[in-house]
């Protein structure tokens, strides 16, 4: 059985897609490389063919019709038979360096007995054009080098979201949860790291920066603006989430804080980028994601809506939008994100 099990959701990704891969194959015999080719129509199907043909023992390319960035995770998972599981993007990419310390320490823990359900690492934001880089990492969050639980974990900052760039999950918890993303959406991600967080009973953290996450492309999927125009994907998304746990009913009261953190990050998210595009029509929506909640969980709704990000999003009036507006451009710049 290989150790890890990496998807690479491609699609007309030929410009780029070579670095991933190509960081990735420095792992070895210990990984399986699954590339998805999702639809595309320039050369990526040709280019994944060819390392196919070179690393037969390593590489695997599966060819689908287009279903988006979801479907391509989703294909990936069903192929994957590796111990562990991990995406990669396919303008993203993996240090080298790095990718052996944790196929080191995996070994390690396997061989004695400790193989965790979620491995953790750090991840870099590669942004265009910036002269420093911002490492995300999880000190003073979360336990370093050694076996924990939900009931070990600390204090996150805003910036310390657990994300897919920093998850290795143990492949079977994945099958085993029934994670399925939803086709042709953006914003998946949040779903693939949140729904199977209950279902996780052990940890690690290692403090090495594994993934470099590129950001800064017009076309990116986080591009403020391309965020205003597929904010209904955003919100659906958002709505899964919501409905995919009883979070009230969640045991490790940390856990449950930990994904309730989440979840007003996502119903923030949403809000602002409503309040920003500023129509009668995405101020519904808004009042709409919102009542959504309330239908769904009233306790819930409370929790968030009182907490310091859930208050902000529903201050009245133009006064209030400003307040969002100011608020979501200092954070971008302290986290370094679009």
């Amino acid at each position: 059985m290989k150790l890890i099990s990496v998807a690479v959701p491609c699609y007309n990704s030929a410009a780029y897609m070579s670095r991933a891969i190509e960081t990735l194959l420095t792992g070895g015999d210990n990984m399986e490389i699954i590339i998805v080719n999702d639809g595309s129509s320039d050369d990526t199907q040709k280019i994944a063919e060819e390392y196919q043909a070179k690393y037969p023992k390593i590489i695997k390319v599966i060819n689908q019709e287009n279903g988006g960035h979801g479907e391509a995770v989703n294909t990936g998972l069903a192929n994957a038979t590796g111990l562990y599981f991990k995406v990669v993007d396919s303008d993203d990419w993996v240090n080298e360096k790095a990718l052996q310390q944790v196929i080191q320490r995996l070994k390690e823990l396997i061989a004695d007995g400790n193989s965790p359900d979620l491995f953790l690492a750090n991840y870099v934001y590669e942004k265009v054009g910036a002269k420093r880089k911002k490492v995300i990492n999880y000190r003073w969050a979360l336990p370093r080098e050694q076996i924990f639980t939900w009931d070990d974990i600390m204090h996150f900052k805003q910036s310390q979201n657990i994300l897919m760039h920093s998850t290795i999950y143990r492949t079977k918890l994945l099958k085993d949860c029934g994670i399925r993303l939803p086709k042709h959406t953006f914003y998946v991600d949040n779903i693939f790291v949140y729904q199977p967080l209950p279902y996780v009973k052990t940890m690690y953290y290692m403090d090495v920066n594994l993934y470099r996450y590129f950001i800064g492309r017009s076309d990116q999927s986080v591009n403020e603006q391309v965020m205003i125009r597929r904010i209904d994907q955003q919100l659906r998304v958002t709505k899964i989430m919501i409905e995919s746990h009883d979070l009230m009913k969640i045991k490790s009261k940390k856990l449950r804080n930990y994904m309730i953190k989440y979840l007003s990050m996502m119903m923030t998210v949403s809000s602002v980028f409503l309040i920003k595009e500023g129509s009668e029509e995405s101020l519904a929506k808004k009042a709409d994601l919102w009542n959504f909640l309330k239908l769904y969980d009233k306790r819930l709704y409370k929790k968030i809506r009182s907490h310091i990000l859930g208050r902000s999003m529903n201050l009245p009036g133009k006064f209030g939008r400003r307040v969002v507006e100011v608020g979501y451009d200092i954070a971008r710049k302290i986290y370094g994100f679009n």
